[in-house]
């Protein structure tokens, strides 16, 4: 694809697992209540089950609302996750300030429909409240070559959702490591505010290189445009060791202007309970 013609499509893998490995032992020297502090504050708390309704709905957000009465020293979460039709209900119930409305979209999380339906369901998500997408690329089609089309129906629901921002879902389980990397690339010169490894609802999920390989292409992304895009793991990160070697690689890639939720999220609810309980250092909280 010509668009992607500037761009080192290769990757080194023996560079990569050495490197990660590093970055492994460097995680363990941030096991601090400072760090765990700015774990929390990049997760998107999440629902998406089809059991969701209201009330379920209120019940995150009044957790989320008295979070700082109840924990006064903590950061509270950066977002809400919600599939479109639970949007209304957190714009309604959310009353805390600086929580953002994510709203996963674009068919998620197969992305198999028309594209013009992905547009109206990403654009219906912004009018009701959210102020951030999750989308999914089409995986079948990029995997068969159609690149254009990954690009452009990306672009297209970039253009509709407007100032909103738009997190590209690669499901990188499904990719090797060049595709993780030129989908990476093709998602950002689409439009893409922040990339994310995957859905959670595939049997592989984020991983520590798939999470390299997606930095070191927005590393590569902002040398070439000065523009800086977000990185999002989802999916597993389901203890604070784990979320802390996401943490390092993004430190170490990317550097500290993204180690914050405006460039930084996690995608894993399961996760919030335990950087609570590791600030605490009491592990019978169960707070979300």
């Amino acid at each position: 694809m010509k668009i992607l013609q500037d761009y080192n499509l290769s990757v080194d893998e023996h560079k990569l697992k050495t490197n990660l490995d590093k970055i492994k032992q460097a995680s363990k020297t941030l096991q601090n209540t400072e760090v765990y502090n700015r774990i929390l504050n990049i997760i998107d708390l999440t629902t998406l089950t089809e059991m969701d309704n209201e009330l379920k709905i209120q019940d995150m957000c009044e957790k989320v609302n008295d979070f700082n009465t109840k924990f006064t020293h903590i950061s509270n979460v950066a977002a809400i996750c919600v599939y479109p039709s639970m949007v209304p209900y957190v714009k309604k119930h959310l009353k805390a300030e600086k929580i953002n409305i994510a709203s996963v979209g674009g068919g998620f999380p197969a992305s198999q429909t028309f594209t013009l339906i992905k547009i109206d369901e990403c654009k219906m998500a912004v009018d009701a409240g959210a102020n951030e997408v999750d989308i999914v690329i089409p995986v079948g089609e990029f995997l068969a070559g159609n690149d254009n089309l990954v690009f452009e129906e990306t672009k297209k629901i970039k253009a509709a959702i407007g100032k909103a921002h738009l997190k590209v879902i690669l499901e990188t389980g499904d990719l090797n490591a060049e595709q993780i990397r030129k989908a990476s690339l093709l998602a950002m010169e689409a439009g893409a505010d922040f990339i994310k490894t995957s859905t959670g609802k595939v049997s592989v999920s984020a991983t520590h290189e798939a999470m390299y390989i997606m930095s070191e292409a927005i590393k590569d992304y902002y040398q070439k445009t000065g523009r800086k895009v977000g990185i999002k793991p989802a999916g597993g990160i389901r203890e604070v060791d784990d979320a802390l070697v996401y943490y390092s690689i993004v430190e170490k890639v990317l550097g500290e202007d993204w180690l914050n939720n405006e460039l930084f999220r996690i995608g894993a609810s399961s996760l919030a309970n335990k950087v609570i309980q590791a600030i605490e250092t009491d592990e019978s909280i169960k707070y979300f």
